[in-house]
Order: structure tokens, then C-alpha cells, then sequence
């Protein structure tokens, strides 16, 4: 079998995710990979066939997306141009982590596909949202990487196609402890910014995952290092809680190894606001912002705040045992479309 998997580059996630999902796809045939995005600090460790800059969010400094940044990276014609050209048609099998070029090419060329990773949740109501619904948001959520079949990942199994998150192998073997700091990854957030907010929590000493450094450095009672997998791990597994952004993957892992969790959805991203109102219903404080009160919210969070632990460790047998049987019906499909064609001629 030939597999065409098509990984979103915007974040870490989708990335962390793959690295994971890879070794267990291999027994069942050749992987070719197309990695699109221009904003993740992770390398994906495994040959690349297919690449582009894509479609890709980027973060301001205080909490929000850098809207020029997003707008300058938008390259209508060469999107098209790499629509018309992407052989998806080659395949047996195109699976998509929410990724527009794949998407859209598996669309021109009547090609199904099966969407799979946290966004495909999206597509059943009974996945949690805010109170106020972004209509707009909705859309993207929904339209962004159209598929014929969706595989969804979330915090639980709100639906029949919705399984639990993908963990990576270090943190499903680990031993977790408390070794006196918080760990804090906010990525739309630069350093000069989270030295203000985390300098006067003098009592407590942080290991911050910054994208602008490439060495660990400290700063008073803060140790910034660079976004790594094998250092990100290893803090994770030890820390007495972790401050993170709204994405998907953190708060799972953090949820696995049950860590207390503040999570601040990032400004203008409405899926991290979406996650924000899952987190809410596990019991996990979720602040709009990180403003002049967040001293007092943190010194709460540190008092009062529990844990919340939930076993992911089961999903990747059950999701790509799903994955496959929707191979199976996108097989049947083009079997019969190949007859009714043949009766033609």
C-alpha cells in the first residue's frame, strides 16, 4: 500500500504527533511524507518527499497572531500551482492532518481522503465549544481540510469517530514527579514578555520553552530553553504543573502524566478557545488572558488548582484500526467506480 501523509507545520503538534504515528503505518506499506507550514520549531525526524511553506499561522509577542506576518506568507498562484501538482492521485491511501493543500488537491481530482488528528473532532456538535460561537471560526474548523472521512482526536470521546490524543512513548513509560517548578511553554509570547510576567513570582523558579533561544540561559528565577522534544519531555515528566497555550497536544500530555494545568488560549485562534471550554469541563482553569491579575490567578491556581489525570495510552492500536476500515470503504469505492467506468467504454 502507498500512503500519502500530509503533516500541518504550523506548531508542534501535529508535527510531535506524526513522529509518534510513523513507526506504527510503516508495516502497512511505503509513507510518503508532506510536511506544509512555515512555524514550528520541532524538525520531524523522517525523510521528507513533499514540502511547502503552505498556509501557516504566526504569533505577535503578546498573546495573539501576528495577523501582516500571516498575510505576507499567502502566496495565492503558487497555491494553486502546488494544488494542481500534488500527486495525491498516486496513492492508496491520503490520510491529512488538517493540511488546505492536500485538501484541496484530493478535491480537484475527486480523490477521498481521511482527516485525521484533533481538528477532524471539530466536525460533530457534541464537541465542546464557548458559550459565544465564532461563526467564522466554525467554518474553518469545518472547511479548512474537507475530507470524505474524519478521524478525530480530543480530550474525550465525545463522539464514534473521536478517540483519545496520541502520547508520545517517552511520556506513556514515565515516572512523574515534582521537582519544585513550573514548566511554561507560550509560544505567543516572547521572552522580554514572560520575564515581566514570571520575574515577580519570586517564590517559584519556572523552565520556560522559548522560540527565540537556542541555548538555556537564566534569568532570575527563570530558566529559558529551547523548544526541544527531549528537553520539553523531561521537563514535563518532573515539573509541579505547566502554563501553556490553548493548543491540543500540552494539555493532553500534561492530562496523561496528571500535571496541574493553566491554559491561556492564544488571541484570534478559535479552536484554542474551543479547547479552553473542554479543558473547563475536566475542571483545568483556563484564563481568557494573561493580564495585571494573573499574579493572584497563579498563586490560586497553585493553592486550590487539582490535577486531572486521564490514561491515554490505548489510542494509537484503536485509531489506526479505525483509519484503516474507512481504507477499506475508500477501496470498495474506487473498486466500483473502476467497474462502472470499464461498462462504459
Amino acid at each position: 500500500m502507498k500512503i500519502f501523509y500530509a503533516i500541518q507545520a504550523t506548531g508542534n503538534g501535529h508535527i510531535s504527533r506524526a513522529m509518534e504515528l510513523l513507526p506504527h503505518l510503516q508495516p502497512y506499506g511505503t509513507i510518503d511524507i508532506f510536511l506544509s507550514g512555515a512555524n514550528s520549531s520541532l524538525a520531524l525526524d523522517a525523510p521528507v518527499k513533499y514540502r511547502s511553506n503552505g498556509l501557516s499561522l504566526f504569533y505577535a509577542c503578546t498573546g495573539g497572531l501576528d495577523y501582516w506576518k500571516i498575510m505576507k506568507g499567502c502566496q495565492p498562484l503558487k497555491l494553486r500551482k502546488e494544488i494542481q501538482e500534488l500527486p495525491v492521485e498516486k496513492y492508496d491511501l491520503v490520510i491529512n492532518d488538517f493540511e488546505y493543500i492536500t485538501a484541496a488537491s484530493c478535491a480537484k481530482k475527486k480523490i477521498p481522503s481521511v482527516q485525521f488528528g484533533h481538528q477532524a473532532s471539530f466536525q460533530s456538535a457534541r464537541t465542546p465549544r464557548p458559550m459565544n460561537k465564532n461563526s467564522i471560526g466554525e467554518w474553518i474548523l469545518k472547511n479548512y481540510a474537507t475530507s470524505a472521512h474524519y478521524v478525530g482526536l480530543h480530550f474525550e470521546k465525545y463522539d464514534k469517530f473521536i478517540f483519545h490524543p496520541v502520547v508520545k512513548k517517552e511520556l506513556l513509560n514515565a515516572e512523574p514527579s515534582d521537582k519544585n517548578y513550573i514548566t511554561v511553554y507560550l509560544p505567543s509570547y516572547c521572552e522580554p514578555q514572560l520575564e515581566k510576567i514570571f520575574h515577580p513570582l519570586k517564590e517559584f523558579n519556572f523552565q520556560i520553552f522559548s522560540r527565540e533561544t537556542s541555548y538555556t540561559k537564566k534569568s532570575n528565577n527563570i530558566e529559558f530553553l529551547p523548544v526541544n522534544r527531549s528537553l520539553f519531555n523531561q521537563s514535563l515528566i518532573h515539573c509541579g504543573g505547566i502554563i501553556t497555550g490553548g493548543g491540543f497536544e500540552t494539555p493532553a500530555e500534561a492530562i496523561h502524566l496528571g500535571k496541574k494545568i493553566i491554559s491561556v488560549p492564544i488571541r484570534g485562534q478559535y479552536e484554542q478557545v474551543c479547547n479552553a471550554a473542554a479543558l473547563e469541563k475536566l475542571g483545568i482553569l483556563c484564563p481568557n488572558n494573561i493580564d495585571e491579575d494573573f499574579q493572584l490567578t497563579f498563586q490560586r491556581w497553585v493553592d486550590n488548582a487539582r490535577s486531572v489525570q486521564i490514561d491515554y495510552s490505548k489510542t494509537i492500536p484503536e485509531v489506526l484500526e479505525y483509519v484503516f476500515s474507512k481504507y477499506e470503504h475508500i477501496k470498495s469505492r474506487r473498486e466500483t467506480e473502476f467497474i462502472l467506468n470499464e461498462d462504459e467504454l
